[in-house]
């Protein structure tokens, strides 16, 4: 069985989804402080806070489980940054009780959905994985230190994992049965489709003076549903015996934020109003995945590579789900 913590969130209801897609029993442990429970797509369920040890315990205690996937935790850059306190409890905190717990049940394949954070302002573009680290934002340091972390277990326990660092999560499922429902919502792509449906929102672009072609930041944008096999690989390399390692999960292009509103305008055919505003603390320039890696180790190759389509199966799940 896979423990699926986070498993209501975002990332991890997708990749809930394509386990049980693929005939494997999970279990998921969420706090739905962030998740909905309506986007548990397996039938084992369980309420819970990494920072319970005794929930945590009876978790293990009741279930047969052979690897951990873990997503809980908070993932704000602008958060991070006034509430540190609250993520280094949440992220790393959490992260070693779930360790600490593995430990003492035999437990020894992880998953970690780490983050291109963990990078900061690159020197280089796109992004290889022995790139060095030097974290932003306080959300990107928790990444890095748990990352830090799981080498250690691994050097000390015989954890074996696989700390994926996906750019930006983005897109619905193909089938739409689930879709990006953040509260509140920060991320670019579900913001402007918000802007779309209500033409009295406006989108604030964070910075229009970066070093970059049109001045505003650049992403990565991978689709969730191949984030989503991602994930499923490295658990079947794990199980095969990889020694694990950490890999970059990205589509190799970039996008600025106006390219983004651009698409968005594009494909649904609707106006967006703009608000430029002075930059946000912790957002580096350029953010663009070398993730030749991942493809060559976990035979992954992203599926969905065009922003207009990522684009379009955001946009299909805002209107249906009247998302904004």
């Amino acid at each position: 069985m896979i423990l699926v913590t986070g498993g209501a969130g975002y990332v991890g209801s997708h990749c809930v989804r394509e386990l049980v897609r693929e005939g494997r029993d999970v279990v998921v442990f969420d706090n739905l402080s962030q998740g909905r429970r309506d986007a548990v797509l397996a039938q084992r369920f369980v309420e819970g806070d990494l920072l319970d040890s005794t929930a945590l315990e009876r978790v293990f205690a009741e279930h047969d489980i052979e690897a951990v996937l873990h997503f809980a935790g908070l993932i704000c850059v602008g958060e991070s940054m006034v509430q540190p306190e609250r993520y280094y409890e949440q992220n790393v905190g959490g992260t070693i009780n779930l360790l600490r717990q593995m430990r003492s049940s035999g437990v020894r394949q992880l998953v970690f959905s780490s983050s291109a954070a963990v990078y900061g302002d690159p020197r280089q573009v796109p992004i290889p994985e022995d790139h060095g680290k030097n974290p932003t934002s306080v959300y990107g340091r928790t990444k890095w230190i748990v990352e830090e972390i799981l080498a250690d277990c691994a050097r000390g326990s015989g954890l074996r994992y696989v700390a994926l660092r996906y750019f930006n999560a983005a897109g619905a499922a193909s089938d739409g049965r689930l879709g990006e429902t953040h509260r509140p919502e920060t991320h670019l792509i579900p913001l402007v489709l918000a802007a779309a449906m209500d033409a009295r929102r406006e989108v604030r672009v964070f910075g229009t003076d970066y070093d970059t072609p049109d001045g505003t930041c650049i992403r990565d944008y991978v689709h969730v549903d191949d984030l989503s096999r991602a994930h499923a690989a490295a658990l079947r390399a794990l199980a095969a015996g990889s020694s694990g390692g950490a890999y970059n999960l990205g589509s190799m292009q970039g996008f600025s934020v106006r390219e983004v509103i651009e698409t968005c305008r594009r494909v649904t055919g609707r106006a967006i109003r703009v608000v430029d505003g002075p930059r946000r603390p912790g957002d580096p320039p350029s953010l663009v995945a070398d993730s030749r890696l991942a493809r060559r180790e976990l035979d992954w190759v992203p599926e969905i590579t065009s922003l207009d389509e990522i684009v379009r199966t955001a946009w299909a799940w805002a209107q249906a789900h009247g998302v904004g």
